[in-house]
């Protein structure tokens, strides 16, 4: 009779707390889960145009300022072209950007092709070169001892700095130019590199070396996802610091590219010229920037 008296409440407790999940709960079929209409299961939130837009809006209102500012500034001027002429400039340059009357009258866009081409050899040199020299120096403690000061020492340097032993070293602009931004695009590359080296916790390599595993099973397997962040880093400063240099190292090497036909067009006095030239740097340079970004996102951390 005692049994009765204690476990009759409980279990009448434990069967109301049964039915109460029970109506919580929502149905479910087998073990296909919850009974979710199929159309639930899809839906979307609609895309938000308001808020694309609004982000969009406010990039249009600074260039919007700024065009102002430069039409109010020179609204008197006799030397300094107005946005309206630098546009009509643009329209009859851009009309035919691919024309050629000769090695040294190519339109703007062979000019930028070439440019691109020469950032393309002297950052794919640096790259071959400063990636594997940065795992090196993240790698082995006396190698970065040794290579540290000379980076410090070097880095600093100005990059047409580097031009005239180029041209000493190559006697030619085209591959001095090469060699002017191999040499300033190879530093972000070796330091980022290495300092991602540096970072890969301990702990992941003790665990190689109890396995035994070999250096370039380190490298691939545990080294180059944890790097593969600050090694993108690098290149993004990189190509940013080779298309900054290529201009500058174009205008004093002459021949073809956009900074010796800034350059050819200052030379003739052409202004309106020289303004839709650095627009056009501006904008290859988000270009590069924006895609090297978008890259570097894609290759975060947690995705590796």
């Amino acid at each position: 009779m005692v049994s009765a008296v204690f476990h009759t409440p409980l279990a009448a407790s434990a069967e109301l707390r049964a039915q109460k999940l029970a109506l919580e709960k929502p149905p479910v079929v087998g073990s296909e889960g919850p009974l979710v209409p199929p159309s639930a299961a899809v839906k979307r939130p609609p895309f938000d145009w308001g808020g694309m837009l609004l982000k969009a809006l406010f990039p249009l209102v600074g260039l919007g300022m700024l065009v102002a500012l430069w039409a109010l500034a020179t609204i008197n001027s006799t030397t300094f072209p107005s946005p309206l002429e630098t546009f009509k400039a643009a329209a009859v340059l851009f009309a035919d950007p691919f024309y050629s009357k000769g090695p040294n009258d190519q339109g703007i866009g062979w000019n930028i092709l070439f440019s691109l081409e020469r950032v393309a050899v002297g950052f794919g040199l640096a790259a071959a070169v400063g990636i594997p020299v940065g795992f090196m120096i993240g790698r082995f403690k006396v190698l970065n001892d040794m290579v540290s000061p000379l980076i410090s020492l070097l880095r600093p340097v100005s990059p047409l700095a580097w031009l005239p032993i180029g041209l000493l070293v190559f006697k030619a602009a085209n591959p001095a130019a090469i060699w002017t931004i191999f040499i300033c695009s190879i530093w972000p590359m070796i330091i980022n590199t290495a300092v991602g080296v540096q970072r890969v916790p301990v702990d992941y390599l003790n665990v190689a070396r109890v396995l035994n595993l070999s250096e370039w099973t380190i490298i691939k397997k545990i080294l180059f996802p944890a790097v593969l962040p600050y090694m993108l880093t690098g290149v993004r400063l990189s190509v940013g610091t080779a298309w900054l240099v290529i201009v500058a190292a174009e205008m004093l090497t002459g021949g073809v590219g956009i900074g010796f036909w800034v350059w050819d067009e200052w030379n003739n006095l052409n202004v309106k010229h020289i303004i839709i030239a650095i627009f056009v740097i501006g904008v290859v340079g988000l270009v590069l920037e924006t895609a090297l970004v978008a890259i570097a996102k894609r290759f975060s951390y947690d995705d590796v």
